[in-house]
């Protein structure tokens, strides 16, 4: 996605300050090639200070808005997030440190993501491998709440990804608007700024002050440890292609003991999968499945591996074939 509006998937180099580069005209789109236009519209989402109003439409009808306040100063990324529709919620990223705060439960949810969904998603520098999944090309010139964009799509070259079709704004490169495309050519998912003012005045340290107060509020710190998933035990039988390992975490999820769910994230350099692991509890009543929101999709799935029984959800703006591919090749090393 664009921005973030509900939570997901990785980039290791979030702490670090981009490379500035500037706006290049849709002329030299495809002579960037597709990982020099998804790093150049990833810089402007960094380093950019703005606001605005982020609306989520799924082919579904489901929609969803939140005001945005993203702020960029030296090396810190600042955002806040504060949902319009729904239940009501704010969520504050300061580097990789998220609080989320849910005020009818007085509930603070306290936990470091190396990401909180800007679009291009990228996991750290895309190096020219993902001008092998992609193609790029230009299809013309639009205007997204007021500003000049040119519009870009990003076509996969096999079944196991989405396309984009991305209105980045001519100036700075910031990606504005933004389509999910299926393989059947179909808009599984629509992310647009309704309103948005760029080199907004908003200042870091009263992001920073309100990100701070939890008075009144219940915190919840979700433990996580770096580990890797040979430590784990677990491994892929056969990779799935395009899509290689960038971290895997132990963490605690839920109130139930759960210390030993493991989460393992992969890339394409755009595309990320998620496949959280732990040991299967007879006793919590779950179902195996698949459910859809927009261009997100989660497979639910019982595994016999090894020794032992173990529950997989594996999480993903993927095509459901591709969360498939990871189900059926994850196995246990011992």
């Amino acid at each position: 996605m664009l921005v973030a509006m509900c939570a997901a998937h990785a980039s290791i180099a979030q702490s670090q300050a981009p490379t500035p580069q500037s706006a290049a005209p849709a002329s030299e789109v495809s002579a960037l090639g597709a990982a020099g236009w998804l790093q150049r519209m990833h810089a402007a989402s960094r380093q950019h200070t703005y606001m605005g109003t982020f609306v989520v439409t799924a082919s579904s009808g489901n929609l969803s808005s939140a005001r945005i306040w993203h702020v960029s100063e030296g090396n810190m990324q600042l955002e806040r997030i504060e949902a319009l529709s729904g239940p009501p919620r704010s969520t504050f990223r300061r580097n990789d440190q998220v609080m989320t705060f849910l005020p009818d439960a007085k509930v603070v949810k306290s936990e470091k993501r190396e990401n909180l969904d800007l679009f291009p998603s990228l996991v750290g520098t895309p190096d020219s491998s993902v001008g092998n999944l992609y193609g790029v090309r230009v299809v013309g010139k639009d205007r997204v709440a007021g500003f000049d964009a040119d519009v870009v799509v990003l076509e996969p070259r096999d079944n196991l990804r989405f396309g984009y079709r991305i209105w980045s704004e001519r100036n700075s490169g910031l990606a504005i608007k933004l389509q999910t495309i299926d393989g059947e050519n179909r808009v599984v998912e629509q992310s647009a700024f309704s309103e948005l003012q760029l080199d907004a005045p908003i200042k870091a340290a009263a992001l920073g002050q309100m990100m701070n107060e939890t008075a009144g509020y219940r915190v919840l710190k979700s433990e996580i440890e770096r580990t890797t998933a040979s430590r784990e035990g677990w491994m892929l039988r056969s990779p799935v292609a395009g899509f290689k390992p960038v971290s895997c975490l132990r963490r605690s999820i839920g109130s139930h003991d759960q210390s030993r769910t493991v989460q393992w994230t992969f890339s394409d350099g755009l595309a990320s999968v998620s496949l959280f692991v732990e040991p299967y509890d007879a006793k919590l009543e779950r179902r195996e499945g698949l459910l859809a929101i927009g261009a997100t999709h989660t497979l639910t799935r019982r595994l016999v591996r090894g020794q032992g029984d173990w529950w997989l959800t594996a999480v993903g703006e993927v095509p459901v074939r591709t969360l498939e591919a990871f189900a059926q090749s994850l196995d246990r090393e011992r």
